[in-house]
């Protein structure tokens, strides 16, 4: 049985960025930076750190301002969200700094914004009005385990629409969220069904500390950026582009695993991405008791035991979108 309890922390390679002077921002809102183009467009957003222990964002939100992020339509915002968490980052033992008192990006809901009673929350409660007039969202994130970039649309089909033209990366998941709070990708309107207009993806870039991820960030970035006519493909450095993905595949998540209390063990050290031919397999213990994949070609979405408590999801299901 292997749990990654007994794991040691994968070495954090990554640099971590300086963000004194990011952080003032330039709306009154610490670490958030808005542009207006004055001509027509959607309202784009990007958001970075909403767990302070995923750099790749910052390093590519960093990049942008350093280059000029005058948009040629409509408006641009940019949000590093939980400060409060990284100036926790310590490279040695970086799992703590994933928040202050519990996820940010479980808090996107009108009853938890409403009483601002955590650290997270009341930084939500401040960034909720770029979030709200936002049409247009990109959030960067990074992952514990897997090295692979997955792209999460949520249940849309106008994300899954967008992550297929974007071009990268290669795998994109569908997933409807977590069982312990709302994300932002899903918060308000970019919630609701059919097609208002929104479009929100998270974006895992890789592994936290892996230097690959923010090379993820920066290439999405990119392609979001000149998907939503912001930018022209010519304005920004060609070099933030990497090639296209040969094939992308889309993945729809039919179960998520929460932890029912701390004691969560894996089988085998799934990275991620594992596809496993025969249902009745065995993929671990939750609170002692065995669970399986529940149909044949069962693939493994993001397996995690880091940070468990009773809620947290620890893997998710997923089969081929037909």
């Amino acid at each position: 049985m292997v749990t990654d309890a007994a794991t040691p922390l994968r070495p954090f390679t990554l640099d971590c960025p300086d963000l004194t002077a990011e952080r003032q921002g330039n709306t009154g809102t610490p670490g958030v930076w808005h542009f207006d183009s004055g001509a027509p467009g959607k309202r784009v957003m990007l958001t970075a750190l909403v767990h302070g222990n995923e750099l790749c964002g910052a390093w590519a939100l960093k990049a942008l301002l350093a280059h000029g992020p005058q948009p040629r339509r409509g408006t641009l915002t940019l949000a590093f969200c939980n400060l409060a968490a990284f100036d926790r980052f310590d490279a040695a033992n970086y799992l703590p700094a994933r928040f202050v008192d519990e996820d940010m990006n479980r808090v996107w809901s009108a009853d938890k914004l409403a009483a601002p009673s955590t650290c997270e929350r009341e930084r939500a409660a401040a960034l909720r009005p770029w979030v709200d007039r936002a049409d247009w969202l990109l959030d960067f994130h990074s992952m514990s385990n897997s090295d692979v970039p997955l792209q999460l649309t949520g249940v849309h089909d106008r994300n899954i629409e967008l992550a297929l033209q974007l071009g990268n990366p290669a795998n994109i998941i569908a997933d409807a969220g977590h069982a312990s709070g709302v994300r932002m990708r899903d918060y308000g309107r970019f919630g609701e069904s059919g097609d208002n207009g929104t479009r929100s993806l998270l974006i895992e870039c890789g592994f936290h500390g892996d230097p690959a991820s923010r090379d993820v960030a920066i290439d999405q970035m990119a392609r979001f950026l000149a998907a939503a006519g912001a930018f022209d493909p010519g304005d920004l450095p060609a070099e933030w582009t990497a090639p296209p993905a040969p094939r992308q595949q889309a993945l729809r998540v039919t179960h998520a695993i929460a932890a029912e209390t701390a004691d969560v063990r894996f089988a085998q050290p799934w990275r991620g991405l594992e596809r496993l031919p025969r249902a009745g397999t065995l993929l671990g213990w939750n609170a002692g008791e065995p669970f399986v994949t529940p149909y044949d070609d069962c693939v493994l979405i993001m397996p995690s035991l880091a940070n468990v408590r009773p809620g947290v999801t620890v893997l998710r299901l997923a089969q081929p979108i037909a």
